[in-house]
Formats: structure tokens, C-alpha cells, sequence
């Protein structure tokens, strides 16, 4: 029964949170959205890449990987400058 409590109280919070505009987000034009998740994929993208060469051993790996880490850096460069 206490479960059950707990879950409405959780829906209930979390309806109030979505309902309260935050006032220190600042709402950004399309492009700006579409620009900062294009960074957060790509941020994603280079942390999943530094785990995978923590333990990669072939040599051939870890040249394919830092190939693409440096691609990546590149793209996050990109997409910062036409900020």
C-alpha cells in the first residue's frame, strides 16, 4: 500500500515539474536545438569511442579508433564554430 503512495506522489511531482516553466532556461530557436543536439550526440559519440580505447590491444583497433576520435573532434569543431 505504501508503494502505492510513494508512485502517486513521484506522478505527482513530476507533473507539477513539467508544468513550472524554469527560470533559468533559455528558450533557443530551432536551429540553436538542433545544433546542440547534434554537439550532445557527438559528445556522446567521443566519450563512447575513449571507452572503447581504454581497451582495445590490436593495433589496427586502436588506430581505427583514434581515426575516428579525431573525426569527431573535427564535426565538434565544426558545429561550434557556425555557433
Amino acid at each position: 500500500m505504501a508503494r502505492g503512495w510513494e508512485s502517486k506522489s513521484v506522478e505527482a511531482q513530476q507533473a507539477d515539474a513539467a508544468e513550472k516553466p524554469d527560470p533559468h532556461r533559455v528558450a533557443m530557436t530551432p536551429p540553436e536545438a538542433a545544433r546542440e543536439r547534434e554537439l550532445e550526440s557527438l559528445r556522446l559519440s567521443r566519450q563512447n569511442i575513449l571507452q572503447q580505447l581504454e581497451h582495445a590491444h590490436d593495433p589496427r583497433h586502436r588506430r581505427m579508433l583514434e581515426d575516428a576520435l579525431a573525426e569527431l573532434q573535427h564535426q565538434m569543431d565544426s558545429a561550434k564554430r557556425q555557433a
